[in-house]
């Protein structure tokens, strides 16, 4: 409850921060429609955090997606076998729309911050900035909806998920 209400109060003040008449206002940038998007795709990520298990059954699922939104050397480098790529900054309607035509399609996400054991290819992010939290705001907020996000962290030595990249 008190973390929905410092969410409205964030959202609230962040509307003022800059007036439509000031020379910095842009309707490109929206940082109160930023809050409130992913103060309702946190509430929606809320049953949509699967273990391992659950994330391995739902990739064999016909039409389903596994999404790597790290950068294309962190994919290339190693990556769950399978996965599409497509880089977070990469994000917009058009990328999106060609890469997951079907808002209604399954989509598996995980991201650095789901594996320890490979620092490399897996580099920890701080907690609040994990790129699971941005990536599934941003599919939310361009309405894909059958999101699912990997839970646990998992020693990559130890995953039942199977990998494929360059590392050895």
């Amino acid at each position: 409850m008190a973390r929905h209400l410092f969410l409205a109060a964030l959202i609230a003040c962040a509307g003022s921060v800059v007036a439509s008449d000031s020379p910095r206002a842009n309707p490109a940038i929206d940082i109160a429609g930023h809050l409130r998007i992913a103060a309702e795709a946190a509430q929606h990520r809320e049953t949509r955090r699967v273990t391992e298990e659950r994330f391995l059954e739902m990739s064999r699922e016909p039409g389903a997606i596994v999404l790597d939104a790290r950068s294309k050397e962190k994919y290339d480098e190693l990556h769950v076998k399978g996965a599409m790529h497509l880089s977070y900054p990469d994000f917009s309607f058009e990328s999106l729309a060609t890469e997951i035509p079907d808002k209604e399609t399954t989509i598996l996400i995980y991201c650095n911050n789901n594996f320890e054991g490979d620092e490399s290819a897996f580099p920890r992010k701080a907690a609040g900035l994990s790129l699971n939290l941005s990536t599934y705001a941003a599919l939310y907020g361009y309405g894909y909806r059958n999101i699912y996000e990997l839970a646990p962290l998992i020693d990559i030595r130890e995953s039942k998920l199977p990998f494929e990249g360059r590392a050895p």
